[in-house]
């Protein structure tokens, strides 16, 4: 049998370009208009996408009043875990992952929040594991700024123990509800979990059934060294962004090696790469699209977007000049300041060659395309050692989601690399992932 694709669906508000709220199609009011959401959560179920994917933001970009009016990303979208909560009760298969952040949030509400609609949603939840790295975010939780990079790490993997430890409170069949006997509960199968660590003290036990999947599936996006080793420990999907196959197959081959130290098979790690998809019924068509979408693109703006990824205010610099050497930031993401810095210097591009490569595709990998074309891309990172499957960022919607779903899941298909249909109810059944038996020992775990 051939490896299999699986799929995700990130859906970010009007879309992922960019511009995409401009585009005369798009859904401008994506982010607040629900109905639009459940018609994008039934249309990738429609596909047979393994789940829908959504980000989140704890701030306004920061950015001065008169770029920050241009742009629709995190700025008007309802708050995620309440979203996949709502869809997961109008939807039937798909699995739903939220983000949530390790940073601002703490141990027993996120365990219960995820508990909770692991069993509304009957076992189709997942939680995307950041740490948030902006000073904005930090200056609306009580801190001046971000916590440093490594301290947040250390911070994620103790609250990750703790979240697992609380989703074990109770065996699967403690609460055996004995009308006759008159016994609810058999306390004899609950734990308290009585934590007490460096940054978080825990007693439990947390209020809730065992979630039906045993752990809502673990969803993780870290590229730097403290991010891989996170990865490896704890995510059973994780989304890359990678602009080349080899850089890809680098991290698949390191990834999957680092899951193994901590005792893990390669293959209950799942490594996705996001994916824009630009796709023409000829290649000519995809391409005219990709020009369009570009040619929305506000340069202001788009400046301000490149500017905050490299950490460095670029406005005194001449657009169609080089990009100048630059410190790596403190804050925000390593991996979109290496790949395109790397990319800068690899193919000695002005700034405003960088600025149209990178703004529009939002920092993210794409191609352009007939639907062979896309599925060419895709089986060939599959097969190589590039991916297990990928995130789909479509740039705009609904329309360029509407033609991955009609165009290239049927090609896909055909070559027998993705599902005709889902063979079981969980997210993990679509994952191809084990649930995982409840932790005899909470000092097993590392909690206590």
């Amino acid at each position: 049998m051939k490896k299999q694709l699986h799929l995700g669906a990130f859906l970010n508000s009007a879309g992922h370009h960019s511009a995409a709220w401009r585009h005369p199609d798009a859904q401008a009011d994506a982010g607040m208009n629900f109905a639009h959401m459940l018609e994008l959560a039934r249309l990738c179920e429609r596909g047979k996408f393994d789940f829908v994917f959504y980000a989140d933001a704890l701030n306004v970009h920061e950015a001065p009043p008169e770029i920050l009016a241009r742009s629709h990303h995190y700025i008007a979208n309802f708050e995620p875990i309440t979203l996949i909560s709502a869809l997961s009760v109008l939807t039937e298969k798909i699995g739903f992952v939220s983000t949530a952040s390790t940073s601002w949030s703490e141990p027993y509400n996120l365990a219960r929040q995820f508990a909770s609609i692991d069993h509304i949603s009957h076992g189709r939840a997942a939680w995307n594991i950041v740490t948030s790295a902006h000073d904005a975010a930090a200056q609306n939780f009580g801190r001046d700024q971000a916590i440093d990079h490594h301290l947040r790490y250390e911070r994620a993997r103790e609250f990750c123990n703790v979240v697992l430890g609380l989703w074990d409170s109770w065996a699967d069949d403690a609460f055996v509800r004995d009308k006759a006997a008159g016994i609810f509960v058999d306390t004899s199968k609950m734990r308290t979990l009585n934590h007490r660590g460096e940054h978080f003290s825990v007693a439990g036990p947390l209020n809730i059934e065992r979630p039906p999947q045993g752990y809502p599936v673990l969803v993780q996006a870290g590229a730097s060294d403290d991010g891989r080793e996170f990865a490896a420990e704890f995510a059973e999907a994780v989304f890359t962004n990678h602009l080349t196959l080899e850089s890809a197959q680098a991290y698949y081959a390191d990834v999957k090696e680092r899951a193994q130290r901590f005792g893990r098979a390669p293959e209950s790690l799942l490594v996705m790469p996001g994916l824009t998809p630009y796709i023409g019924r000829t290649e000519a068509e995809a391409r005219e699209r990709h020009e369009y979408m570009n040619s929305l693109l506000d340069p202001t703006l788009a400046l301000s977007m490149l500017s905050g990824w490299l950490g460095t205010d670029l406005s005194p610099y001449d657009l169609d000049g080089p990009l100048p050497e630059l410190q790596r930031p403190r804050t925000g993401s390593q991996s979109n300041f290496e790949n395109w810095t790397t990319l800068a210097k690899r193919e000695n591009l002005t700034i405003r060659q960088l600025m149209n490569r990178a703004v529009g595709a939002r920092a993210k990998s794409f191609t352009v395309g007939t639907p062979v074309q896309i599925a060419d891309h895709m089986q060939t990172w599959l097969e190589s050692g590039g991916a297990d499957g990928f995130n789909i960022l479509p740039p705009y919607l609904p329309g360029a989601l509407e033609d991955f779903v009609n165009l290239v899941i049927p090609e896909l298909q055909a070559r027998g690399i993705f599902r005709t249909d889902y063979t079981g109810t969980m997210l993990r059944d679509h994952l191809g992932l084990a649930r995982p038996a409840r932790t005899p020992d909470p000092v097993a775990l590392g909690v206590n």
